[in-house]
């Protein structure tokens, strides 16, 4: 996949005039967060529903955020080990074992537990967090860039006032 991105050059500048960098985080993860809002709402209207399902009902839990469950984050670590990201936001499926197994299917198997021996035809995939992403990267990036800009613009003048009021 290539990407293309023009101006973030000059919004990276940006962040850069900002001194403190808890707060040029803040901005990133603000944008980031507004801007894969869409695509997460994208992902849960593709996702399967099942009404039958009450507190793991995937189509819900789909989320935008900074943070991973227990299990999410150690694949993330085995992934990204040595990656010093300054700033991460997630869209994906909250803690439900069953989200990798809806978008990539199950081969055929052998159950075991309760209906150990029995065999399961496995399940065909329903994806719904690629077909999000394939449809929404190009629109994502730049939602991306315009909500840097608005934050920074809004950042910069919170900034000046509070220099200006201590001054």
């Amino acid at each position: 996949m290539d990407v293309k991105l023009q101006g973030f050059a000059d919004l990276d500048r940006a962040l850069q005039d900002i001194e403190k960098q808890a707060t040029r985080k803040a901005v990133l993860r603000r944008a980031l967060k507004k801007a894969a809002e869409p695509m997460a709402a994208l992902a849960a209207s593709m996702a399967p529903d099942d009404p039958s399902t009450t507190g793991f009902d995937l189509r819900k839990s789909i989320k935008v955020g900074p943070r991973l469950s227990r299990s999410q984050k150690k694949a993330h670590r085995k992934m990204f080990r040595d990656d010093k990201a300054a700033v991460e936001m997630f869209v994906g499926a909250g803690p439900l074992p069953q989200a990798g197994f809806v978008e990539f299917g199950t081969s055929p198997h052998i159950n075991g537990g309760k209906f150990a021996g029995t065999s399961h035809p496995g399940t065909s995939p329903r994806p719904f967090m690629r077909p999000a992403w394939d449809q929404d990267k190009g629109p994502l990036l730049d939602r991306l860039g315009e909500e840097i800009a608005a934050d920074l613009a809004k950042t910069a003048a919170r900034i000046a006032r509070k220099a200006a009021q201590g001054a």
